[in-house]
C-alpha cells in the first residue's frame, strides 16, 4: 500500500476504489473496473456475497483478473516524474520465468532453490504473482510429480516445500489430477506415519492439510479403499500439543476423518486407529478455556457421534474412564452444535448399549443430570424431545434421581 503524497494531487484513476491508495499491481475485473490486486483478492476472499465494489455486479471468488499493464506503466512513470521511482510497483513475474522455475523442480541441483522461490511466490501476500498463473503454468502437476518421486525414493528433503506449495495454490481445477491418484495418497500415508519425532511435525502438518483438500475431491472408489495406515497417521496428528500452532492441523485431521467416515469400512478403520481414545484425550487436554478451540470441539463431537453409531465405537467411548464425563460436561457449555451431537451420543448409548453398567455410568458421570438441564434451558424443541426419549427409556433405573421426575413429567 502507498501512502498519499503530500502536496501532490494524485490522479484519481491511479487510486484503488477499495483502499483509496495508489495501486501497486492494477488488475481489471470482468466488470471492467480496475483495482489493486491485493485489495480485490482480499475483498473476494472475505465478502459474504462477492460483488464488484463499484458496479455491484456479481463476481465469483475465482474471477479472472486481467493485469492492466498500461495503467501500471503510467503509475510507474508518474511516480518517477515526482521523484518516487523507488516506490514504483515491482514488475510481475512473467509466464516464461515461472515455467523456468517449474522446470528447475525436476533438476536435482536446482530443485531446492526453485521450490524456495515458488513457495515464496505461492504464499506471498503481495499478489505480484497471481496464483492462477501458477496453476496455468502447470505448478500443481509439477508438485505432485515431485511429491511422488520423494515417496518412491524415500527422501524428505524439500518435500515439505512441495506440499506447502500445492496447499497454497489448491483449486477445484486440480481435481482431475488427484481424484484417483493412489500414489499421492500413499505418499501422504508414508509422511503421516514417520517417526513420532517433533522434527517431522511441520512436514506431517503440511501433509494432513493437503489430505483435507484431497479427500474432498477424491473419487468414492479411492476413498473407500484408503489404507488403514492413513488413519493411524491422521489420528497421530491429534496427539500434537504445545499451543495454538497445533490447532490448524488438528482441525484438518478431524475434517479428513469426517469427510471419509461414511464411505466403505472407513468408520471401523478410524475406530481401530484409536480415534475415540485420542478424541477424548484431546478434549481433556484442551479444555474450554480458549474461545478459538470451540471449532475443534464441534468437529470432535461431530466425529464422535459418527463413530458411536456402531457398537465398537460406543464400547471404546465407555471403556475410557473419562468418555462419558467429557460428553456430559460439554453439554450447554460450548455451542448448539456440540449440544446436538452430545445428546445424540447419549441417545445412541441409552438405546443400543442399555446394559446396567452403561446406564449406571450415565448417572455417575452426570449425564442424567445434564440432560435434565437441557429441558430447562433455552434449547431447540427437537433436542428436548430427544432428551425425554432418553429419560423415558431408563426411567425404571433413574426414577430415584432427584432431578428426574419433575422434568420427565413436565414434557
Amino acid at each position: 500500500m502507498y501512502e498519499e503524497m503530500e502536496g501532490v494531487e494524485v490522479p484519481k484513476y491511479f487510486l484503488c476504489p477499495i483502499s483509496l491508495h495508489i495501486m501497486n499491481d492494477p488488475v481489471t475485473t470482468t466488470t471492467g473496473i480496475t483495482y489493486d490486486r491485493h485489495s480485490i483478492h482480499q475483498w473476494l476472499n472475505t465478502a459474504t456475497d462477492p460483488v464488484c465494489p463499484v458496479t455491484k455486479l456479481p463476481l465469483s471468488r475465482d474471477s479472472d483478473l486481467t493485469p492492466n499493464h498500461t495503467l501500471r506503466r503510467l503509475i510507474h512513470a508518474w511516480l518517477t516524474c515526482h521523484g518516487r521511482g523507488d516506490r514504483a510497483p515491482p514488475t510481475p513475474l512473467s509466464r516464461a520465468h515461472l515455467l523456468k522455475l517449474l522446470r528447475g523442480v525436476s533438476v536435482p541441483r536446482l530443485h531446492s532453490a526453485s521450490l524456495d522461490r515458488l513457495l515464496a511466490l505461492a504464499t506471498s501476500e503481495d499478489y505480484v504473482v497471481d496464483r492462477k498463473l501458477l496453476v496455468e503454468c502447470g505448478a500443481p502437476k509439477a508438485m505432485v510429480v515431485f511429491i511422488i518421486k520423494c515417496y518412491e525414493e524415500k527422501k524428505i528433503l524439500s518435500l515439505e516445500k512441495a506440499l506447502r506449495i500445492l496447499n497454497a495454490i489448491w483449486t477445484s481445477e486440480i481435481k482431475d489430477l488427484v481424484e484417483n491418484n493412489d500414489e499421492l495418497i500413499d505418499c501422504l500415508t508414508w509422511v503421516l506415519n514417520l517417526d513420532n519425532d517433533s522434527e517431522f511435525d511441520s512436514l506431517k502438518n503440511a501433509a494432513v492439510l493437503l489430505a483435507k483438500e484431497l479427500v474432498k475431491v477424491a473419487s468414492s472408489s479411492l476413498v473407500e479403499r484408503l489404507n488403514p495406515e492413513l488413519f493411524k497417521g491422521v489420528v497421530g496428528i491429534l496427539r500434537q500439543r504445545g499451543g495454538n500452532y497445533c490447532i490448524v492441523p488438528i482441525k484438518a485431521a478431524l475434517q479428513v476423518m469426517l469427510e471419509v467416515c461414511q464411505h466403505g469400512r472407513n468408520k471401523y478403520r478410524i475406530i481401530e486407529a484409536d480415534a475415540i481414545f485420542e478424541l477424548i484425550q484431546l478434549e481433556l487436554d484442551l479444555g474450554l478455556a480458549q474461545p478459538e478451540l470451540k471449532k475443534v470441539t464441534e468437529l470432535a463431537f461431530c466425529l464422535l457421534a459418527q463413530l458411536c453409531s456402531c457398537a465398537d465405537g460406543r464400547a471404546q467411548l465407555l471403556a475410557h474412564a473419562g468418555g462419558m464425563s467429557i460428553v456430559s460436561n460439554r453439554i450447554l457449555r460450548v455451542s448448539p452444535v456440540v449440544d446436538d451431537r452430545a445428546v445424540h451420543i447419549l441417545a445412541q448409548i441409552s438405546k443400543n448399549t442399555g446394559t446396567n453398567e452403561a446406564v449406571q455410568e450415565m448417572v455417575r458421570a452426570g449425564a442424567v443430570s445434564k440432560v435434565c438441564m437441557v429441558l430447562q434451558a433455552d434449547c431447540a424443541k427437537y433436542l428436548k424431545e430427544k432428551v425425554r426419549e432418553i429419560l423415558r427409556r431408563h426411567s425404571h433405573v433413574w426414577r430415584n434421581s432427584p432431578c428426574f421426575q419433575v422434568y420427565l413429567l413436565s414434557g
